[in-house]
């Protein structure tokens, strides 16, 4: 199955490359994803957490993913010049207010020689049919406050900020 999470292209595309395609992970896809999970903690981190405790606890929902696929949650690969260049992990969960079903967005990455290509807006804009498909009406996702870089794709996607997580060590 293939999503309509298509990028035309931005405009930066390398000679050869068109536009970025997004279909359904495979097993096969393991080896990529976990390559590119150490970029998931590529900024600048809060005090209190280390880059090898936030890819160590994604690594680990990804390894669960590739084990047996929980119900409800989804693995896109997004695909440039053919190659995979990002994926992003869906799930279901309830509103904690209105305990409505929606979708959530748990991981995107994309790797870093696909950067600028449009592979991230094409993995949310694949995101966004799968949870119309499942007649969701709402998609989330968690964001660092210091990820500039993943904050300002999201924002220019149409994602506001609902609620603050606040951490003080004690």
């Amino acid at each position: 199955m293939e999503f309509a999470g298509r990028n035309r292209g931005s405009g930066k595309e390398r000679p050869g490359e068109g536009a970025v395609s997004v279909r359904r992970g495979r097993r096969s896809d393991r080896e990529f994803v976990l390559g590119i999970a150490r970029r998931l903690a590529d900024f600048d981190l809060p005090e209190w957490r280390s880059s090898a405790e936030i890819v160590a606890g994604e690594a680990r929902t990804l390894e669960g993913f590739f084990r047996q696929p929980p119900p409800g949650m989804e693995l896109l690969v997004a695909e440039a010049a053919g190659e995979p260049a990002g994926f992003a992990l869906l799930e279901t969960g309830r509103d904690y207010f209105d305990r409505r079903e929606h979708a959530h967005l748990g991981i995107l990455a994309v790797a870093r020689e696909s950067e600028g290509l449009g592979v991230g807006s094409a993995l949310v804009g694949a995101a966004e049919e799968w949870t119309r498909r499942r007649g969701l009406g709402k998609l989330t996702l968690n964001v660092f406050h210091r990820n500039a870089r993943a904050r300002r794709l999201y924002e220019r996607l149409g994602f506001v900020p609902e609620t603050l997580r606040y951490v003080k060590k004690v």
